[in-house]
């Protein structure tokens, strides 16, 4: 075929980036990262309480600029022969909309309320509202949660709207509907943001809103009344069908087209959520378990449909039959924390050399630092006395979520220093991975293979090998850096016909692998002494830190 090309557009927390690619070849031609303007200032959060909103100005100045400056020293034939744009997002990151579906925040009267911006994903301030829900789906003739592993989160679609819903009531008078973020920016490029028709994603709809066939689509309205008569008919307000990211959403609108200097020909695919689209563009296939490593882990799986589909597997975030790829059955599961881990810690270290010395001596060291403790702590030796840390700095997603629970540290003592300590956090991380994939097996699916993406699998040797020793699996690094927008760009190729399948834009396109790491077999034995040692001070923290029984609404 002669040269097309598309765009993958990949929105992570702290910024969204822009992926121009060949896609007959997988040559990336342009690329642009832009950092949010109002979430680097640190606005409308508020981590002492889980609160972590985003603004749609941010997403829609990202967008522009990405896509732009990714386009900005290719020639107009190159332009020309744009055949798509496909988007993948972090999720469940939800907002409410107007009738317009225009996110409230965008209105002058909301323009400063975080109530009416986007929730990120990691936003935990509905607890509650996730007890609520398990409790009543446990109790309810169907267990709306039995298909997201018998576990609601309060990371999730529901639990947020309801949270919004019962502490503002302007935006409860206000909000017509609920819109997550990969369909809201996809719908945005075509200039239909019509809650009531836009195309909706499976892979959001099924992994975090109760979506399934077997329901209908979402839970019945009796369901959600009794939950909190609130949510009476806003149902309706939202969506019945669901598309796999393969489909096309629509065309890019004339005034998208004018603002980024392409042709309304080109095709907008349906979004999905960046693991999802991340594991495609690290060449994931039946059974490779693809680790997303950055902030926080998302964790993807997928298996041929009518090999798993008849399990439940319990405590993952979900199982859905075309999340990943079109006829697999796709499965989510990871950690709330992990290059955050790292981060906190850092903070720690630097904060008060911030105020003692200054911005400059702290900027110096934190630059310096991480690589420092990773240098120092890979020389320590590994004894399985150890100390041993908990990786639930913001909670627990998988296995089991439970955002209630906090990290703890135990066996310190006056010869711990800070490469010890990060040692050990390195090590809470590892220990957190291995029970997902303990899970995953003990549920009767395999794995593999296990491939790793993202910045700290790229950036992180010691953190690699800590994991593969861990896990006690070789593991394969993506050679992409930028494998979620590599993934959404193969989905573009797909929604506009370049490529007839996901599996052949996948062969067409993808990167290879260009790190390796493999288990060592001293530091093997010792882990798995020190793996039991976590998981029993883990069964300690959450017995003891345990809440008592909720009400429900």
């Amino acid at each position: 075929m002669n040269s097309q090309y598309v765009i993958g557009v990949d929105f992570g927390t702290d910024s969204v980036r822009a992926l121009l690619v060949d896609a007959r070849t997988g040559e990336t031609v342009g690329t642009h990262v832009h950092e949010y303007t109002r979430w680097k200032q640190g606005l409308y959060c508020d981590p002492a309480q889980s609160q972590f909103r985003q603004h749609p100005l941010d997403y829609l100045e990202g967008l522009e600029a990405a896509i732009t400056g990714a386009l900005a020293s290719v020639p107009d034939a190159v332009r020309q022969q744009v055949a798509g744009i496909s988007v993948d997002t972090t999720g469940s990151t939800p907002v409410a909309v107007d009738e317009a579906g225009t996110p409230l925040a965008l209105r002058p009267d909301f323009a400063d309320n975080p109530n009416g911006m986007f929730i990120l994903w990691k936003d935990h301030t509905a607890n509650l509202e996730a007890e609520q829900i398990n409790d009543l789906a446990h109790h309810w003739a169907t267990d709306y949660t039995k298909y997201v592993g018998g576990i609601y989160s309060s990371e999730w679609f529901w639990a947020k709207i309801l949270r919004t819903l019962r502490v503002d009531a302007a935006v409860r008078q206000q909000a017509f509907s609920w819109v997550e973020h990969c369909d809201w920016i996809s719908a945005v490029l075509t200039g239909n943001t019509n809650p009531l028709s836009l195309r909706r994603s499976r892979c959001a709809a099924g992994h975090k809103a109760l979506w399934h066939g077997d329901f209908g689509g979402l839970p019945s309205d009796e369901f959600l009344t009794r939950l909190d008569p609130l949510l009476a008919g806003l149902r309706d307000r939202l969506f019945t069908e669901t598309y796999t990211a393969d489909q096309p959403m629509g065309n890019l609108s004339a005034a998208w087209a004018k603002k980024l200097g392409l042709s309304t020909g080109v095709v907008i695919g349906v979004g999905a959520f960046d693991a999802h689209m991340g594991a495609v563009g690290a060449e994931i296939e039946p059974y490779a378990f693809v680790r997303i490593m950055g902030t926080s882990t998302c964790d993807i799986l997928m298996a041929p449909t009518h090999d798993i589909g008849h399990r439940l597997i319990r405590g993952i975030c979900g199982q859905v039959d075309g999340s990943v790829a079109p006829g697999m059955l796709g499965m989510e599961a990871g950690q709330s924390a992990f290059g955050d881990v790292y981060a906190w810690f850092a903070r720690l270290i630097t904060e008060p050399v911030r105020a003692l010395l200054g911005n400059d001596a702290a900027t110096t060291l934190a630059e310096q630092l991480i690589p420092y403790l990773a240098t120092e702590a890979a020389q320590l030796p590994l004894t399985e006395a150890d100390p041993i840390a908990l990786d639930w700095v913001n909670g627990r997603r998988t296995p089991d979520a439970n955002h209630t629970l906090k990290a703890a540290v135990a066996g310190l003592n006056l010869g711990t220093d800070a490469p010890r300590l990060f040692k050990a956090l390195v090590e809470a991380t590892a220990f957190g991975s291995r029970s997902i994939v303990e899970r995953f097996l003990a549920e009767g699916v395999p794995i593999k293979r296990v491939i790793a993406i993202g910045g700290v699998a790229k950036k992180s040797p010691f953190v690699m090998q800590t994991l593969a020793d861990v896990l006690n699996k070789p593991i394969q690094v993506a050679q992409s850096d930028q494998a979620c927008a590599l993934g959404a760009a193969m989905f573009a190729a797909v929604a506009a016909g370049v490529h007839p399948s996901l599996s052949s834009a996948q062969q067409a396109m993808g990167s290879g692998f260009d790190a390796h790491y493999h288990p060592r077999p001293a530091q093997v034995a010792i882990y798995e002494t020190l793996y039991h040692r976590y998981l029993r001070l883990g069964a300690f923290v959450e017995n003891e830190t345990a809440p008592g029984p909720v009400n429900p609404a």
